[in-house]
């Protein structure tokens, strides 16, 4: 792919300023002891990398390189581009490019004149790229440390605190539920991004810092700009869907996706990077249509995933997300169809046979759907298989690069066990392994595009003939998650089954609300939801 023209302007200058394109990615500053020509370009692959456009930075940087061959930092950027911190590990080919790249950084630094600040850059990323081959943690580890003496050192660098604030989300172990990097993140990021509102990097960042329940509130403001301030880029206009997503704002987030998916879309006819990020666009379109009864459209995007994914790893050149294709394809078949109570379809998936991200990784939902429909559809059989064949694929990720995201696997395990238990007759050990689910979840977080444990829990509890009780965990998955379409009607016929009237019709009202009074689905429960309110209007619910 061509490279991409560099832009005019002073240090601080917006990426919209320049000539040859009408780009906006943002403000950033970040001098360099490079040709003067080369700052420019430069800061464009500083914005690219805030924005997590790995593959345009790649060859930003690359483009610098080739044309200022005394630019040590360029290379320095080319190895930022393979240390993708919050998508998952660098893979061999991209540990060994980022060391590569990190030699030459340091052998034209040894020559050349550069300041002690970009010295601290290189020797931070140095030693990311020297331990992570071994130990990834390591690696993460010395990077945040390297990192924070950078930032010590020159406090006034913008772009230094909010790469060392990335850096400490990075570093945070998976069975890691204590917060403390992410509100230490937040004390750095939010009064910079007071002081530097166009900076896509600090914006993005408290986003992804605060992308979890108990902090999402704190992220609001960053979402409602991050999109305006770098709207070239298809993950700056996804990206505040995260906290719309975690608050139930479906609409917001409907319209962040939409917006992103056109970005991407704009990319693919351009022939640019950037074409993959639809797919996880398309990923969180799909759950908010589904939580405002938009049933058609999330079913329909589900089953274009497939083909999507195919056209898009077929597309010459490399892009960000390219072969995740058929990840997201098994999990929004499995997400929709279990939001849609399709638990005979749900039964029925295979898992996509184009090659998955990751090898195995994408197996889980498939095997997880598979245990849930079987609990609802009394398959004692279908239960136990899910568990062997999600046991095997825990088995290879216990020794695969994804080893540390075994904790977070077993949420979903428990709550295979817990439905296995309910099949034959054990209501006490289903009982106790969903509830483990559920706590587990409560201290890790729930997945993006998920259902929450607790709304699980309630399921079970209300099969068992517990309403009492499952009402008391829908409410709490409510608060977790707020404004699903599932647990509100779930709470609603809970509550109403329970003689709670005026309960049932405040969860029934906000239902009536997010599907505009179900004119796009032909859910029953929806309905009944509707017309609840239409026969107890007496004392409505504003």
């Amino acid at each position: 792919m061509p490279n991409m023209p560099g832009m005019s302007g002073g240090e601080h200058h917006h990426h919209d300023d320049a000539p040859l394109s009408t780009e906006k990615l943002g403000q950033v500053h970040f001098p360099v002891s490079c040709a003067a020509k080369s700052q420019a370009p430069f800061e464009r692959g500083i914005a690219l990398l805030h924005s997590f456009g790995y593959t345009l930075a790649e060859q930003q940087f690359e483009s610098i390189a080739e044309s200022d061959p005394t630019c040590a930092m360029a290379h320095w950027g080319v190895a930022m581009s393979q240390f993708h911190e919050l998508w998952g590990r660098p893979d061999a080919e991209a540990l060994k490019t980022g060391a590569s790249e990190m030699m030459k950084a340091r052998e034209i630094a040894a020559k050349t004149k550069i300041t002690p600040r970009e010295q601290a850059y290189i020797g931070a990323l140095s030693d990311f790229y020297r331990l992570a081959p071994e130990s990834f943690q390591k690696g993460a580890d010395a990077y945040a440390m390297g990192m924070s003496k950078l930032h010590a050192a020159y406090p006034d660098d913008t772009e230094g605190a909010a790469f060392y604030a990335l850096s400490l989300l990075a570093d945070v172990a998976p069975n890691d539920t204590s917060l403390t990097n992410e509100r230490h993140a937040l004390v750095i990021l939010k009064p910079l991004f007071e002081k530097n509102p166009d900076h896509p990097g600090l914006a993005h960042y408290i986003i992804h810092t605060c992308d979890t329940p108990a902090l999402a509130g704190e992220g609001l403001e960053a979402a409602k700009v991050y999109a305006k301030i770098a709207p070239s880029s298809p993950h700056a206009l996804h990206m505040p869907s995260h906290i719309f997503s975690r608050l139930g704002m479906w609409q917001d987030s409907i319209s962040s996706n939409l917006a992103s998916v056109a970005a991407s879309e704009k990319d693919e006819a351009e022939h640019m990077p950037g074409v993959a990020h639809q797919m996880h666009a398309d990923e969180f379109l799909v759950y908010a249509y589904l939580q405002t009864g938009q049933d058609e459209k999330a079913r329909e995007l589900t089953y274009q995933m497939r083909s999507i994914g195919e056209h898009i790893a077929a597309l010459p050149g490399h892009d960000d997300m390219k072969d995740s294709g058929a990840y997201f394809d098994n999990e929004l078949r499995v997400i929709y169809n279990m939001e849609m109570h399709d638990w005979k379809t749900l039964a029925a998936l295979q898992v996509d046979p184009g090659k998955p991200h990751g090898d195995r990784f994408s197996e889980f939902d498939i095997y997880w759907g598979w245990a849930v429909a079987a609990g609802h559809l009394h398959d004692s059989k279908l239960a136990a298989q899910a568990l062997v064949k999600y046991d095997e694929a825990l088995a290879w990720m216990k020794k695969s690069p994804y080893a540390d995201d075994v904790d977070g696997a077993q949420i979903r395990r428990n709550e295979i066990v817990g439905w296995q238990a309910f099949v034959v007759g054990l209501p006490e050990a289903a009982i106790a392994a969903m509830s483990k689910a559920a706590a587990q979840q409560d201290k890790l977080g729930q997945g993006e595009v998920d259902i929450p444990a607790r709304e699980m829990l309630g399921d079970l509890l209300l099969s068992l003939g517990r309403p009492e009780q499952a009402l008391a965990e829908y409410k709490l998955a409510l608060k977790l998650s707020p404004n699903r379409l599932n647990g509100l009607l779930s709470a609603g016929a809970t509550a109403e089954a329970t003689g709670d009237t005026a309960l049932a019709r405040s969860y029934y009202e906000q239902v009536a609300r997010n599907t505009e009074n179900g004119a796009h689905t032909s859910r029953p429960a929806v309905a009944h939801a509707v017309q609840f309110g239409v026969d107890h209007p007496e004392v409505a619910v504003k």
